[in-house]
């Protein structure tokens, strides 16, 4: 099982939401989304009070498809959009995915000013006992 929740703030710069060409890669990530259609997962482009935001949820048998193409979306995101920032929480019960933490734990992937860092959860780790007996 692979299990992933996350939103993105999307913005060109860290100074400007809009450097002058956010139109047109809004336009692109819009394509980007529009060809995921993931059976067990969604991921979507929302735009409120004039802020476009990516969020992208899912709970798959395993990582396979949705997973990578998780993956290069948001490394897509990080360089088109360098101001953007956000997180995705996400675990898998089978260690091979990722590890650390493995499989009693949540790992999230941190975005600002271009990069992604992979950190430990605090919150929701270990799962057992914090969310599961």
């Amino acid at each position: 099982m692979y299990e992933f929740h996350g939103w993105f703030g999307i913005a060109e710069s860290t100074e400007e939401m809009d450097e002058g060409t956010l139109a047109a890669g809004i336009a692109e990530l819009r394509a980007r989304v529009a060809r995921s259609g993931w059976a067990t997962g969604e991921v979507r482009l929302a735009l409120y009070n004039g802020q476009h935001y990516l969020m992208a949820n899912g709970l798959v048998k395993r990582w396979r498809d949705e997973a990578e193409e998780l993956v290069a979306l948001l490394d897509h995101v990080a360089a088109r959009f360098p101001g953007s920032y956000g997180v995705l929480y996400e675990r898998s019960d089978d260690p091979a995915d990722f590890n650390p933490p493995g499989d009693n734990a949540f790992r999230v992937k941190v975005m600002s000013r271009g990069r992604i860092e992979v950190r430990l959860d605090p919150f929701l780790s270990p799962c057992r006992p914090v969310i599961e007996d």
